[in-house]
This record gives C-alpha cells, sequence and structure tokens, in this order.
C-alpha cells in the first residue's frame, strides 16, 4: 500500500519552518505491507472458526474420540497465532523522502528498529523491469550503494513507484526555472 506519494509534506529535518520553505520534502512516500483482515473481521472469523471446532469437537468426544478435541483446540491456537505474526509483520514500513539535497530511506522493523539510507539524488538510479513480474525487485542505487525498496508491494505497485520516484528525480535534477514545465 503507498500513501502520500507526491504530496508536498514537513520540511527536511533540522530545518526550521520559518527558513527556506524551498526545502520542503518533493515527495514522499509511506509504503505499508496490506493487512489481512482488520480487527472486527479477525475477531469475527476467530469466532467462526472456534465455533466450528467447538462443534466437531464435542460430536467426536461423544463418539467416544475425546483426544481430537485438543488437536481442534491446537489447530485455533495455530491459527490465532499466525494471524498474530501476520500482524506484527504489518507494522513493518519504509518511508522515502526526496529533498533537493538528498533521498532518505528509511526502514522501520516490526519492533521499531528504524534503518536510514541517504542518497544523492543526482546520481540515483531507479532499477526495476517492466512487464512487472512478482518476482521483480525495485531497486536504488548510487555510489556503489544498492537498496532493494518495497519488497512486500505487488509487483504492479512497485512499477506505479518507481514511476512517481523517477518523475520527481526528473524534477530535482531540472534546472530551477524548468521545474513548472516537468
Amino acid at each position: 500500500m503507498i500513501k502520500g506519494m507526491c504530496d508536498v509534506f514537513p520540511f527536511v529535518p533540522g530545518e526550521e519552518a520559518g527558513k527556506d520553505v524551498e526545502k520542503a520534502y518533493l515527495f514522499n512516500v509511506i509504503l505499508q505491507p496490506n493487512t489481512s483482515l482488520q480487527p472486527r473481521g479477525f475477531l469475527l472469523l476467530m469466532v467462526a472458526i472456534s465455533s466450528a471446532a467447538f462443534v466437531a469437537g464435542m460430536i467426536f468426544m461423544l463418539l467416544g474420540a475425546w483426544p481430537v478435541l485438543g488437536f481442534f483446540g491446537l489447530e485455533v491456537a495455530l491459527i490465532y497465532m499466525a494471524f498474530k505474526a501476520n500482524y506484527r509483520w504489518a507494522r513493518t514500513y519504509e518511508t522515502l523522502r526526496l529533498s533537493e539535497a538528498a533521498l532518505v530511506v528509511e526502514r522501520i522493523s516490526p519492533s521499531g528498529k528504524a534503518q536510514r539510507w541517504r542518497f544523492q539524488p543526482y546520481w540515483l538510479k531507479v532499477d526495476i523491469d517492466i512487464p512487472a513480474k512478482h518476482e521483480n525487485q525495485l531497486v536504488i542505487s548510487s555510489h556503489g550503494k544498492r537498496l532493494k525498496i518495497g519488497t512486500f508491494l505487488t509487483a504492479d505497485e512497485r512499477v506505479e513507484l518507481a514511476g512517481e520516484l523517477c518523475a520527481a528525480l526528473e524534477k530535482v535534477r531540472s534546472p530551477e526555472h524548468l521545474r513548472e514545465m516537468v
């Protein structure tokens, strides 16, 4: 999921809002993986699975196969843990912020650990294979540094992001008096 593409966003960190209004981000994107279900849908699904497992387990218990009830309980617990792991993974996100001075990529892990990479926009190269395939990767590179971004996005979303990023980079690289035309 891509949010906030191509909007003018807050000022570059370390810059005061009153100085140099032109230092605003020219491109700011937040990339997030899609989640399986909303919390209400998750609750309804777990109630349905638990109810079905309980009814089936009770039938087996009445037939004398009481250990089967424990396996149905284990099944419900494993499904619950799988969804919780998926929700934890969905807390991962990446931000791409382009100013005239740099493209800053920030990746936040589910635990909250942040990693940051800084690229000079004039030398930045954006690589993606077209036509889009699931295994295609969006890679940005400059001065020997390579970084895969948006690995959790769909192939079409990666192509869309690459196009928008290339357009924003062209705008940064063009002379200031020609920027309105780009």
